[in-house]
């Protein structure tokens, strides 16, 4: 499953919110922002009283605006029109500034006394957004406008090979299909290239918008906006950033093996355009972004490494209807014994593409009352990354069904990674004994395919997780200020090949804008929620797993049919935000620290074999 298909999928329409150190309103600089504001001039003394009538209004207003903001995106989603789309920003710019609203004015409460319920609810507000816009209107106005149109210049973006034929032209859906499935090397060169080149045109908004987003940030007493982002995790921003590091050096040498075994595989396809010992070309990884390596499977996937059976093909074989392979995910969770999806989901949900109208067919789960108007937006084919999405995706509905009943401000994961990893945890079950339960497969691989199982896996799990910190630990220097305007691109490609070992292949000159051609960057979201998404949901599956018992290899585990392990995730689900994420994860794993080990436990047959073949060829690691 491409790991882009999902994670460019996910920006819900609920308050996308996650506890950290205080910021203080007026103040300026402290990175940890705590203190009461210093605004100046005597104000009325505000008590607890105050601080809970203020929350009842915020509380109630994010679920009146919330509501209408999601009904005014999903008609927008399914029914793409000029008035849809300025319904749905119009709807979303009155949650914005709601939101922005409240989350400056809950700085007034810091040096109240209130319950410890109502710090937590405060503290949130204060770290609710992504982007803090500036007080001075004009500013506030312009940074918003840079966001909308950088945001847009992605969305119709096109490459044309001849710019006066509109018949040359491709789009990112045409884009990543001959990425995914060219081996043309120099076909994929020109289309890497060309679509590299959409993001051109906003470097000089992407230095305007960090200019003024760091204004509004520091306005609430944060050092910068990418400060602002790490410390919704529950730790001060340099500490959040060492626990990072921490869990990339406990899977960097299953990466390292990984890299060197696909790029001698790749030399062997390609020639020399392959180094020998240095960084990937990134344009023959199969992904537009060198984030997923799973489409170039068929190239390295020779003798052991075949995992036995295809799931596309069963499925196709099968004529599986779109409904009922959400049928079956839905199953997989009532055997963990949670309730089935109510009957709204089944009338209300999209999944099959219209005929007579444009969708936005990227997979999203949705709430959109904040309480059960669960729905999934899909556009299925009975392919095997569908039907994995399909489980990832309910495991987004039963997270967010779980916590309906918390306060508006806690209905939402217990970190921003905790809802992408809830719905990979689920995914990591679609294993062939689960597909044999269900009378899908009719026999499970021997164990003389594991090798291929776990491949197909790790080109899309392990190759993501470099690509996972990359994007953000660029934008914290730029936001920072390490990084100046004049280095933008040479210092993306200095992190790209230092974390992932992937290069461009023709050098790439400061007046481009590689960055800009990800999605996250124009969009301004952040994105090492999902580096650690992938760290806690194989940590999930394996403590799920021996709960469920299993005595197979973890690898083959599936929790299907499983009530204690479906009751202990079931705990954790309905803490929603109220607690800070520490306290989740113990909840669920017994541990209060994120652990990667748990995937260097998943892949240990794969690192082996790896290492094997590496050393038969007498191939080098590293570059």
């Amino acid at each position: 499953m491409a790991t882009e298909v999902r994670v460019n999928r996910r920006r819900y329409l609920v308050l996308a919110v996650a506890i950290g150190l205080g910021a203080g309103a007026c103040q300026g600089g402290s990175e940890g922002g705590l203190g009461a504001a210093s605004c100046g001039g005597e104000s009325p003394r505000l008590t607890a009283a105050d601080a809970d009538r203020f929350l009842a209004d915020v509380n109630n207003t994010i679920l009146k605006l919330g509501t209408e903001s999601a009904q005014a995106a999903w008609v927008y989603s399914t029914y793409i029109t000029p008035d849809t789309e300025a319904l749905n920003a119009r709807g979303n710019q009155a949650f914005i500034d709601a939101v922005a609203r409240f989350a400056k004015e809950a700085a007034k409460y810091d040096d109240v006394e209130v319950s410890a319920e109502q710090r937590r609810q405060l503290q949130l507000l204060k770290l609710s957004l992504e982007l803090v816009t500036p007080s001075d209107p004009k500013e506030a106005e312009e940074v918003t406008k840079i966001a909308t149109a950088m945001e847009a210049m992605y969305g119709r973006g096109k490459w044309c090979r001849e710019p006066d034929k509109p018949s040359t032209c491709l789009d990112i859906e045409q884009i990543t299909e001959i990425m995914a499935t060219s081996r043309d090397e120099t076909q994929l060169r020109d289309v890497w290239e060309g679509w590299h080149s959409i993001s051109i045109p906003m470097r000089g908004d992407y230095t305007r918008f960090v200019e003024l987003a760091n204004k509004g940030a520091r306005e609430l007493g944060f050092a910068d906006t990418g400060a602002m982002w790490r410390l919704k995790y529950d730790m001060p921003a340099e500490e959040f950033t060492k626990e990072v590091d921490r869990l990339w050096d406990q899977v960097r040498p299953l990466y390292v093996s990984l890299h060197a075994y696909v790029r001698m595989k790749l030399r062997e396809k390609y020639g020399d355009v392959v180094p020998a010992d240095g960084p990937i070309p990134a344009h023959l990884l199969g992904n537009i972004w060198a984030q997923d390596w799973g489409n170039v499977f068929d190239v390295v996937a020779t003798g052991s490494a075949d995992q036995g059976y295809s799931l596309t093909d069963i499925l196709k074989g099968r004529q599986a209807a779109p409904q009922e392979m959400v049928r079956i995910g839905e199953r997989f969770y009532s055997s963990l014994g949670l309730a089935p999806m109510p009957d709204t989901f089944w009338q209300r949900s999209l999944f099959v593409k219209p005929a007579d109208r444009d969708v936005v067919c990227h997979a999203s789960a949705w709430n959109l009352d904040f309480k059960d108007d669960l729905r999934i937006k899909m556009c299925i084919d009975p392919t095997e990354e569908d039907f994995s999405t399909i489980h990832h995706e309910l495991g987004h509905n039963y997270y967010q069904r779980a916590y309906n009943t918390l306060p508006i401000l806690f209905r939402d994961s217990a970190n921003q990674a905790f809802h992408e990893a809830i719905g990979d945890t689920i995914a990591l079950s679609v294993t062939p004994e689960y597909l044999v339960k269900i009378g899908i497969l009719g026999q499970a691989p021997d164990a003389s395919r594991d090798i291929g199982l776990l491949m197909a896996r790790a080109l899309e799990k392990i190759a993501f997780l470099p690509f996972g910190l990359v994007i953000d630990q660029w934008r914290w220097d730029v936001f920072s200020g390490k990084i100046t305007p004049a280095d933008y691109n040479s210092a993306w490609w200095e992190r790209r090949t230092r974390y992932q070992g992937v290069a461009p292949v023709t050098p790439r000159g400061e007046q481009l804008f590689d960055p800009g051609a990800k999605y996250h960057v124009p969009a301004n979201y952040s994105y090492t929620r999902y580096f650690l998404a992938h760290i806690l949901q194989f940590q999930f599956h394996r403590e799920l797993s021996r709960i469920a018992g299993c005595t197979t290899p973890l690898h083959r585990c599936s929790i299907y049919g499983s009530e204690e392990a479906g009751r202990r995730l079931n705990a954790m689900l309905q803490m929603g935000l109220s607690r800070p994420w520490p306290d989740a994860l113990e909840a669920l794993t017994g541990s209060r620290q994120m652990d990667a080990t748990a995937i260097v436990d998943y892949f240990a047959p794969l690192k082996a074999w790896l290492d094997e073949q590496l050393q038969a060829q007498g191939t080098k690691t590293g570059w």
